[in-house]
């Protein structure tokens, strides 16, 4: 099997349109150019973070289905590759069926991933993964009588979200209206839907990713698994993450098979971050993302090839590696101030440790608690990693 790459900016380019240009999307930005790649990077707002890096940069409403299909027609990309959730997915998946460009992973994997309502009665109804206890609603009396039903505490999500927005942890419920009207309010796009789960008594939470690629030789897509990640939330939001995250051998198989169920379901090639509530042996489905996941980027520092370039290998038909070198962690740099034209100082204090390395987004509008950057460290221990990640992030001063 044989791949060719062009030129960028030239007639023989190999275009690819990034639909969504965040921190993540901007590593894969830098992967793909290391590959040759042309790439075009689309986000609702300017100067997003993998804007910073493209070739080209485009601000659009990606959910207005006609503003998305003139960009499509004025890039003629040979590959799309969405990265968030407020997209016309109806389009892509026309797209698909007309094989005009090829969607990454498969246009299924987007419309049912957006929507935690898709990917849940897939995993849980067509699969038969072992997930949390669920249920949807989509008015406020049907909402009060699934909580009743689900039993407290529980969660609730908005259908359409990510990083945590719209999440509640309903303790009791004097608690419910509220958390009904967060998630309706916080979602990415508003369904005018949430997802209630019961709570799951677990060890720990890990992603799994997981990378679909062709053999170099047959042009077969084979599953390839990196070591588990731990990762510690807040709000459903990563703050936090390791590799690799200790397991037993059992629970380890339960969950490479959990992944490739789910993302064989989906279809196409590239990377997967597969959630998974983990106790002693037993494993539970939580979510996908078909693409680089926010606790991926401690691979940065832990991996021969990061995440991004797995991604990048995967979705252009190369060979993948996903041995890992290191034991490292990441930890999180918030803003911790509203504002735009922000400042970072004490760098030279974060990075004193020769283990560590650092990745400012180049976020133009900071929040307080929406993710700046984000340090890495090696240690010899996940412990170790993570008071080094943890103590570097926490010296780095972000001022307006």
């Amino acid at each position: 099997m044989t791949i060719t790459i062009g030129t960028p900016l030239q007639p023989s380019a190999f275009k690819v349109l990034l639909l969504g240009s965040g921190e993540l999307g901007k590593e894969v930005v830098i992967s793909l150019q290391r590959l040759g790649v042309e790439v075009h990077a689309a986000d609702r707002y300017k100067d997003a973070p993998a804007m910073q890096v493209a070739h080209f940069a485009y601000t659009l409403n990606m959910a207005d289905a006609t503003a998305l299909q003139e960009l499509i027609d004025q890039v003629k990309p040979n590959l799309i590759v969405p990265e968030i959730e407020a997209i016309a997915t109806e389009l892509l998946v026309h797209i698909e069926e007309q094989n005009t460009t090829t969607i990454i992973p498969s246009a299924k994997a987007v419309n049912l991933t957006m929507n935690r309502e898709g990917i849940r009665t897939l995993a849980a109804d067509k699969l038969g993964l072992p997930t949390s206890n669920f249920r949807f609603a989509d008015n406020l009396s049907a909402f009060r009588s699934a909580c009743d039903d689900i039993g407290y505490p529980n969660f609730v999500k908005p259908v359409m979200s990510s990083s945590g927005k719209g999440q509640s942890h309903i303790k009791s419920f004097d608690e419910v209206d509220a958390a009904w009207e967060y998630a309706l309010q916080s979602a990415r796009v508003n369904q005018g839907k949430v997802i209630i789960e019961s709570q799951i008594d677990f060890d720990f939470e890990i992603t799994l990713l997981t990378v679909r690629a062709k053999h170099p030789k047959t042009g077969q897509i084979e599953t390839h698994f990196c070591n588990p990640i731990g990762h510690q939330q807040e709000n459903g939001d990563y703050i936090e993450s390791w590799q690799p995250q200790p397991m037993s051998p059992k629970a380890l198989k339960t969950a490479q098979d959990i992944a490739d169920k789910i993302t064989t379901a989906l279809g196409g090639c590239g990377i997967f971050g597969v959630e998974l509530f983990v106790k002693g042996d037993q494993v539970w489905f939580s979510e996908v993302s078909p693409r680089p996941h926010d606790t991926g980027l401690v691979t940065l520092a832990s991996q021969f090839q990061n995440e991004f370039e797995l991604h990048a290998r995967a979705i252009l038909g190369l060979p993948v590696n996903t041995q890992q070198h290191s034991t490292a962690a990441s930890a999180v740099i918030y803003a911790g101030v509203n504002g735009k034209n922000l400042s970072f100082t004490h760098l030279e204090t974060a990075l004193a440790n020769p283990t560590t390395d650092l990745r400012l987004f180049g976020k133009p509008e900071g929040f307080d608690k929406r993710r700046m950057g984000v340090i890495t460290a090696r240690a010899s221990t996940t412990d170790e990693a993570r008071k080094i990640a943890r103590e570097s992030a926490q010296q780095v001063n972000v001022t307006v």
